[in-house]
């Protein structure tokens, strides 16, 4: 068994050390000025049903809602077959679909020109742009033979190779050669991985979205206080539950001043999304469709249809929650003296084993379960209480085969139920663990440590 006896946190039998420290120096890194996940609005406009979508019926259209073009061999690169049904039926998803989203943020300092009334302004403002870096990427997963939606994150500085180009950030890739080199760069990442559809969204559009939306409900982890006068950025949050604008969530969601940098704002960013989907089937939100496709149809870059949007939008708001799985790419930080940048380098022989469980039509099948003894359990303090007792929860999982275990910083806001979270992926064997402890839920996130197999976020629940 390993435990950290450097204590913080808990002073009982047993004592905790924070193992997220050692990746502090990459927060150094990262610029909290630049951000965007259209992930976001995905979720957030997953209330549409298909019966919502059949009554406008007559103002679809079966052209992409494209603001660039794509050569014929850039169009190649998607699979272009048709993914729902036909007349009555074309709300109806009828094969599982993977959307590649990117998420862009522009300054004016990106581009070769600005505007005079921009060079007035005296800072660095966004622009309404698809070119760029891809600031947020993400990898979707629509899956109606198994009624699951999948989000995979794939970091912004993930060291991949770019055709043509090299070892570069991955977020280069469609600042070199738009959504069509992305796809292929991804592709080539995940094994191969079939991408039907994409989808380019600029941070002036995600605050609309979630405006349209009327807002969100969130459990804000930790207050948040930061400033950038370079490009007038000010977030000013407090701890808490509390119902938050498109201005206040994008706050949210651009800060990084953490010690995980990137990587912590992903974890948020999950968090945000699993909440925009336990809202998303507000009655309220049905009247505002007319407002959410605006903004979807004048901030969105996609060669997805009006008609197969609204039949994505009724899928997700027909799938239960529990099936709503959220993966991180597997990987770890390099180290500085390595690299002339700062990377997350991609864990290639945990890849397959993810894409087959979640991204492929054999997703179905039931993985392997990992040996109790080669699990990672990480135990995180999520009760709101000091001196809390955990060796009974420890005894219990010694005695059913696992001793990797380690004590780590605790994520966010106290819990009344425990989460026994699947950080890498692996359900079957957080369900092993969940069942050991025969305490809380199972989650497939990637809100756990980062450096655990399995987390086990302890609530209130086990105080009882």
């Amino acid at each position: 068994m390993i435990i950290n006896r450097n204590s913080v946190n808990n002073s009982d039998t047993i004592k905790v050390s924070l193992t997220n420290n050692k990746h502090s120096r990459n927060s150094q890194n990262y610029q909290p000025g630049q951000w965007l996940w259209f992930g976001l609005g995905v979720a957030g406009i997953a209330l549409l049903s298909a019966a919502t979508g059949a009554l406008l019926a007559v103002s679809l259209t079966s052209k992409p809602l494209m603001q660039t073009s794509l050569s014929a061999d850039e169009a190649a690169v998607f699979d272009g077959n048709r993914i729902s049904g036909s007349g009555l039926g074309f709300s109806e998803l009828t094969r599982p679909v993977n959307i590649l989203v990117m998420g862009m943020s522009v300054l004016t300092s990106d581009v070769r020109y600005s505007s005079e009334k921009t060079q007035k302004l005296g800072y660095l403002s966004q622009l309404n742009s698809f070119d760029g870096l891809a600031d947020v990427i993400l990898l979707l997963r629509f899956d109606p033979q198994n009624k699951k939606l999948v989000v995979l994150s794939i970091p912004r500085d993930t060291r991949v190779l770019i055709e043509g180009y090299g070892m570069k950030k991955i977020n280069s890739a469609n600042r070199e050669g738009g959504p069509a080199l992305t796809a292929r760069t991804v592709s080539n990442l995940l094994n191969g991985v079939t991408i039907d559809r994409y989808v380019r969204i600029n941070v002036l559009g995600v605050g609309k979205l979630i405006n349209a939306l009327g807002g969100i409900i969130v459990n804000v982890p930790k207050d948040m206080k930061y400033q950038d006068n370079s490009q007038h950025l000010y977030i000013n949050l407090k701890a808490g539950r509390q119902h938050l604008n498109g201005n206040q969530a994008l706050q949210l969601l651009r800060y990084r001043r953490d010690a995980l940098g990137d990587i912590g704002r992903i974890q948020r960013q999950q968090i945000v999304m699993r909440a925009l989907i336990e809202q998303s089937l507000n009655p309220v939100t049905l009247t505002r469709l007319p407002q959410i496709l605006n903004v979807i149809k004048e901030n969105i870059d996609t060669n997805l249809t009006l008609e197969e949007i609204l039949t994505l939008l009724g899928f997700g708001a027909r799938t239960d929650r529990s099936n709503m799985q959220m993966l991180m790419l597997p990987g770890y930080f390099s180290n500085p003296r390595e690299y002339n940048a700062s990377y997350w380098l991609p864990k290639h022989r945990k890849i397959p084993a993810m894409m087959s469980w979640y991204f492929r039509s054999e997703s179905n099948k039931i993985p392997q379960i990992t040996h109790p003894e080669t699990l990672k359990i990480a135990i995180q303090n999520q009760t709101g209480s000091k001196n809390i007792n955990f060796r009974p929860l420890i005894e219990r999982l010694q005695k059913a085969g696992y001793s990797r275990i380690y004590f780590a910083k605790s994520f966010g806001l106290p819990l009344g139920m425990t989460r026994i979270v699947a950080q890498q992926g692996d359900r079957n064997s957080a369900k092993l663990v969940r069942n050991t402890l025969q305490l809380g839920e199972v989650r497939v996130e990637s809100t756990g440590n980062l450096n655990s197999d399995v987390s086990i976020q302890v609530g209130q629940d086990y105080l009882e």
